[in-house]
């Protein structure tokens, strides 16, 4: 029995991890199909979540989506939506692995939701800052439209397969986790020693 409860444990970590990655892609969009999966019964909710599955819950979270949507089709716009969504979706990343992390105690709940949902989120959303920086930059903003939508399809097919096969998600978001900082290791102590070897006048 106490396996069974660790093993149940372990998939609604894994679960509430990857949907809070996909929180890194968009805000608003994995809280939705949250909310949709639970309402519909597919999904069972901490007692303290279930509200993401009423009727208000979903209409705000709807409007918020397409909204959400719609303003980072807009070139430049969606850099200046970077600056608010990165704190939120830390937050969102919160709420959403706090949704799924049960039968643990609450000091520990919410740690492992700050540190773990957070953190997750945090680094999925600095990355895709960085690659829209990148676009702007090599194509003047042209290709925000289409990253935007990647965007969108990333956070959607990550909350589904978090859903359907969290520990793989799981796995998968430790692996993007491990490249991010790798590369951004390889950024800062390749430029460090750029600059070293750069002739002093």
């Amino acid at each position: 029995m106490t396996e069974a409860f660790t093993i149940q444990n372990a998939l609604s970590a894994a679960l509430g991890i990857g949907v809070a990655a996909a929180c890194g892609f968009r805000v608003f969009v994995p809280l939705l199909v949250v909310g949709l999966a639970s309402r519909f019964g597919h999904l069972p909710l901490s007692p303290g979540a279930v509200w993401l599955s009423a009727t208000p819950a979903l209409v705000v979270l709807g409007t918020a989506t397409l909204l959400e949507v719609a303003a980072y089709s807009i070139p430049w716009l969606d850099h200046v939506l970077d600056l608010v969504a990165t704190p939120a979706a830390v937050l969102a990343g919160v709420v959403a692995s706090a949704a799924f992390i049960t039968d643990v105690p609450p000091l520990l709940k919410w740690a492992m939701a700050l540190i773990a949902g957070g953190g997750v989120a945090g680094v999925v959303q600095g990355a895709t800052v960085l690659a829209r920086v990148k676009s702007t930059a090599t194509t003047g903003g042209l290709a925000n439209p289409l990253f935007s939508a990647v965007e969108f399809c990333g956070a959607v097919l990550t909350t589904v397969l978090a859903i359907v096969v969290p520990l793989l998600v799981l796995l998968l978001v430790i692996g993007f986790c491990f490249l991010v900082f790798k590369l951004a290791g390889h950024f800062a102590f390749g430029r460090r020693a750029a600059e070293a070897s750069r002739p002093r006048n």
